[in-house]
């Protein structure tokens, strides 16, 4: 993907409306359920391959509840990841990519989970690439992520992606050639929030050109910005 064009669209805020489903129907509803109310589990572990949707979904949640004037806190795990937060002080606590945090910051989320167990209330929402079982993580941190609800994220198929592209156009105003799915489906990054961001680009830039979306334009786009 041509980084400049990327540069210049950037990423819609994720939210549940505009996380695209397709075979995770059964987890989306889940997490309305609970931001609802209508489900009281506490402790959730979504897992799949880079670009399936983790980040958008956990992103989604925690300002789900911050629109609801709770307290929500997003964690991008790194090596060297903190949590300077007690359940007492917190209604949902996400944490993303869950395999890369170092040995201390492991001993503290085991630490956090066992204390939320036991006091508090909050939603524990945690990611990772793979499921609990297959985490390389301390062996008790591992048991603790299983006990809870425990949702594979599956990737979008390429039919499904084209349906997202096409029905993301339609609520911009205009109509997707196929032919434009599909050289984006083989010549470009195939995760859906890029191929989005593409088609927000093409859409700006026919605007620009005062020219119809085809495929020639979409190429022309790619080449100025490469």
């Amino acid at each position: 993907m041509k980084q400049l064009l990327l540069d210049i669209v950037p990423p819609r805020p994720p939210t549940l409306e505009n996380f695209i489903p397709g075979r995770n129907l059964e987890l989306l509803q889940t997490l309305r359920a609970i931001l609802t109310s209508q489900n009281s589990e506490r402790f959730m572990y979504v897992w799949g391959r880079a670009g399936c949707g983790k980040s958008h979904l956990l992103q989604a949640v925690t300002e789900a509840f911050i629109r609801k004037q709770l307290r929500a806190i997003y964690v991008s795990c790194e090596m060297n990841s903190e949590f300077a937060f007690g359940v007492d002080f917190i209604d949902c606590v996400a944490i993303d990519n869950v395999e890369r945090l170092g040995s201390a910051a492991q001993i503290r989320l085991f630490n956090f989970y066992n204390q939320l167990r036991e006091e508090g209330d909050a939603l524990l929402l945690i990611s990772g690439e793979v499921s609990p079982a297959q985490l390389a993580l301390r062996q008790d941190l591992v048991t603790r992520l299983g006990w809870g609800l425990v949702y594979q994220i599956h990737e979008l198929n390429d039919e499904e992606k084209r349906e997202a592209m096409k029905s993301h156009a339609i609520s911009c105003g205009f109509e997707l050639p196929q032919e434009i799915c599909d050289y984006l489906l083989r010549h470009e990054q195939r995760d859906l929030p890029t191929l989005i961001r593409v088609i927000d680009a093409l859409d700006r830039y026919s605007l620009a050109k005062q020219r119809q979306i085809t495929l020639p334009l979409l190429r022309e786009l790619l080449q100025v910005a490469s």
